[in-house]
């Protein structure tokens, strides 16, 4: 049996993992698994574990696994993974930050645009040869609200900036951002919602923001603002933005993430006039796993050096 550490591949598309241990001249540092989604990992595998990559594992498989040291989360959230029984204190969670940061923002940028230029009618128009000028809303001078500023946030609002969009928004440290004109910390939330005209949900989800945007905060907003969400589907209330929006209290939603996934076809999040849906695509772009990779590979390099890992996860506070 081999004395090198063993890391585990619990992914179907291993190969930008594999050639990057390759280009950073680990593939020899390690044994490497590949084990697809869909099938569990054979009990050998799972006893020699050190490392694993993985989106998520069935209740109880870590138990399995008594070597364990250091779980990569595929993703930037990680409640799938804090909590659980077999998540023992000596695992190491870190996660995947990071590698949304250029995406997330271009595709909520293309949100607010989505809400204030007339793309989808003029779309709309040219499926009925129809020719209807439309007037857009400009979004310079317009105010984003940003509850949770964290890498995506900070990107954004240096984008925002060319644009000629104030942004403001929440933090936990209520630690400036270059480019936020205004941080506040959580409790000024109402704050943030009453100046805004987008609202946007960037908050992982953790005992504090699930159903955070209920009746009552999104009445504290105003009633031509939008609600962007691309953070956590569980964030916000839905019975409750759903007669938000169809009461005018506020003027409508962008949703990118939802409670349950697929969105399931009879949801009023579907119908309700106002409210787009976004089928949760606002991190995907063709370069993730290599990025994640990346991630992977500096990680895998500090674990066999004994050094401390990247995007270590704070299970108290839940990201």
């Amino acid at each position: 049996m081999s004395d090198k550490p063993l890391l585990v591949l619990w992914i179907d598309s291993a190969e930008p993992y594999l050639e990057a241990l390759a280009a950073a001249g680990l593939a020899d540092s390690v044994d490497v698994a590949v084990v697809p989604m869909a099938e569990p990992v054979p009990e050998p595998l799972a006893a020699r574990a050190a490392a694993l990559v993985a989106w998520r594992s069935p209740p109880g498989t870590l138990a399995g696994m008594p070597d364990l040291r250091w779980l990569q989360a595929m993703s930037a959230g990680v409640e799938m993974w804090i909590g659980r029984p077999d998540l023992r204190d000596d695992i190491v969670l870190t996660a995947a930050r990071g590698v949304h940061r250029v995406s997330m923002p271009e595709n909520i940028l293309a949100a607010l645009f989505h809400l204030t230029k007339p793309i989808v009618a003029a779309a709309f128009d040219q499926r009925e040869s129809r020719w209807t000028r439309r007037t857009s809303v400009p979004l310079a001078g317009k105010t984003l609200g940003i509850l949770g500023i964290g890498t995506i946030g900070a990107e954004l609002a240096r984008k925002a900036a060319a644009l000629e969009i104030r942004v403001i928004g929440t933090r936990r440290s209520g630690v400036a951002v270059p480019g936020v004109d205004q941080v506040f910390t959580p409790d000024r939330t109402d704050d943030v919602l009453a100046e805004s005209d987008f609202v946007l949900l960037l908050m992982p989800s953790t005992g504090e923001t699930r159903n955070f945007m209920n009746a009552e905060r999104l009445s504290a907003m105003r009633s031509d603002a939008y609600l962007l969400n691309f953070g956590r589907g569980d964030a916000v209330v839905d019975a409750d933005l759903v007669a938000a929006v169809r009461d005018g209290t506020i003027a409508g939603a962008v949703l990118d993430v939802f409670r349950q996934e697929p969105l399931p076809s009879d949801h009023p999040f579907w119908t309700t006039p106002g409210i787009s849906v976004w089928p949760h695509v606002g991190g995907l772009h063709p370069y993730r796993d290599a990025l994640v990779a990346e991630l992977v590979v500096e990680n895998l390099r500090r674990f066999l050096a004994g050094e401390p890992l990247s995007q270590v996860v704070d299970r108290s506070a839940g990201y």
